[in-house]
């Protein structure tokens, strides 16, 4: 039998303002436990919140972006559950009136192909605290650092048919929220978590199948692996005469297994009613408009900036502009050495290989845009080769040097382009190699430019692979050519 995926994705998504959402605490990241939660997200008697306004202003940026409806009245709900590290005993969020109603978010998938994923709405909501498992002796511990500090849920339609739409619809969230400043993206931080709802069904079936939903994945990469293993395990389960029971799951990225959490709850088990401590929240279109006219460039128009200033293809344009951090990178090295071809090369490149091998984001690299910037302005003015510039980055990343020209001073690697040098290094190649020039003399015309191969090769190694390499390939085709 042939299944269909159908997969919906719930995204929250923190916002990056200075304080909580109903209380004046920091929400600063890396903070010793328990040390930024304060009486209010506490919900200790007698105390009151009020609304962050910034969060308000974060969430409409968002719906404007996604050409959604704002809600012009909206208001917060108390979700009731008991876990340990939600100190209230209650979620305050939002259900029946959230700020932002339905829209959508167009992906291009490659190859021409798009995607249209329609948002269902997205709701404003106080975080929960976080459970610590380690170092606790069989114990756990509690941090309640991160309650209180605001998010939006983003909840999409069941639009999504393969690991691929989902994945892509994630980074593009990601860029959007990024691009919009309204968060910093640091998804290892836990600045924006995935809930992937998973279900199959028969191929050509209307009627949905029964879903799971696996929780709190911080990377693209364990999304994707967690959907993919979701999937076949559905099938195997619908394949083997069993039924799909419909529950909360989660997924280990380091060991790659994912096992059942708990039932999945329904909306009344949580017993919502309106929180009776703050009052609905009205928006009038002025407000609205003052936010649209100081919103910042998104995505799309910063895709078509880079193709149209910085003459990039389609590819690349596509991959710097996709996520803020990198574009901001691209563009401060394109402004430093004023090559945005080598710079897009080397960013999606070197840099992007090395990033990804150290999972770490382009804002923690080891080698920033103007030392990149650097590095790219010696290969342009032949101070050194392609090859030792690759050398040059390895060295800055290891904190060998902070700049390409203090590594390449402290290390020795300046390319050698002194003519009479090379001509000098080019004789001695030529003496010491009669078999190869008598070859190079007695073959067809087409076959000696790869022959020069050879020469080069010797000439590199004696000068410890800092000659200039276009300097060499034009005195080695002058005297052999003489020798013909």
């Amino acid at each position: 039998m042939q299944w269909e995926t159908v997969i919906g994705l719930e995204v929250h998504v923190q916002l990056a303002t200075q304080t909580k959402i109903f209380s004046g605490a920091s929400t600063a990241f890396g903070a010793e436990p328990n040390t930024q939660a304060c009486a209010i997200d506490l919900a200790m008697p007698g105390t009151l919140p009020v609304v962050n306004e910034q969060a308000y202003r974060y969430a409409i940026m968002f719906g404007l972006a996604i050409d959604a409806e704002i809600g012009k009245r909206s208001f917060f709900e108390r979700k009731n559950y008991f876990y340990p590290d939600l100190p209230k005993g209650y979620q305050t969020t939002q259900l029946e009136q959230p700020i932002v109603g339905a829209g959508q978010v167009e992906l291009n998938l490659g190859e021409g192909r798009t995607k249209t994923v329609r948002i269902h709405h997205a709701h404003l909501e106080e975080d929960a605290g976080k459970s610590l498992h380690e170092d606790f002796h069989g114990m756990s511990g509690i941090d309640l650092n991160r309650a209180g500090t605001p998010l939006i849920e983003v909840v999409t339609e069941p639009d999504m048919r393969n690991a691929e739409e989902a994945v892509a619809f994630a980074k593009k969230l990601h860029s959007i929220v990024t691009s919009l400043g309204i968060c910093d993206g640091e998804m290892s931080q836990g600045s924006m978590r995935f809930d992937v709802n998973v279900s199959v069904r028969p191929k050509g079936e209307e009627k949905l199948g029964t879903r799971t939903e696996t929780k709190n994945l911080n990377s693209f990469k364990f999304m994707e692996e967690a959907i993919l293993l979701e999937v076949e395990r559905q099938i195997d389960v619908l394949e083997n005469g069993g039924d799909i029971v419909q529950e909360t799951r989660l997924y280990n990225g380091d060991t790659k297994v994912a096992r059942s959490m708990r039932s999945k709850e329904e909306a009344n088990d949580y017993r919502y009613f309106p929180c009776p401590d703050l009052l609905p929240v009205e928006l009038d279109d002025d407000y609205i408009d003052s936010i649209r006219a100081d919103m910042p460039e998104l995505p799309e128009a910063r895709r078509e900036r880079f193709k149209e200033d910085y003459q990039l293809s389609d590819y690349d344009a596509d991959i710097l502009s996709g996520d803020m951090a990198m574009a901001n990178y691209f563009e401060a090295a394109t402004k430093a050495c004023n090559d945005a071809k080598l710079v897009a090369n080397w960013v999606m490149g070197d840099l992007s290989s090395k990033l990804n091998n150290d999972e770490l984001s382009i804002g923690q690299s080891k080698v920033n845009a103007e030392q990149l910037a650097g590095i790219i302005s010696r290969i342009k003015d032949d101070s050194i080769s392609s090859k030792i510039a690759k050398d040059v980055f390895e060295a800055i990343w290891n904190g060998e040097g902070d700049s390409a020209d203090a590594v390449i001073e402290a290390k020795g690697l300046k390319q050698v382009s002194d003519t009479g040098a090379l001509e000098q290094m080019a004789d001695e190649v030529i003496a010491n190699s009669q078999k190869q020039v008598d070859n190079y003399r007695n073959a067809d015309p087409d076959k000696r430019p790869k022959m020069m191969g050879y020469f080069v090769g010797q000439i590199m190694k004696a000068s410890k692979g800092q000659a200039n390499p276009k300097a060499i390939n034009e005195i080695l085709l002058k005297k052999l050519n003489e020798l013909l």
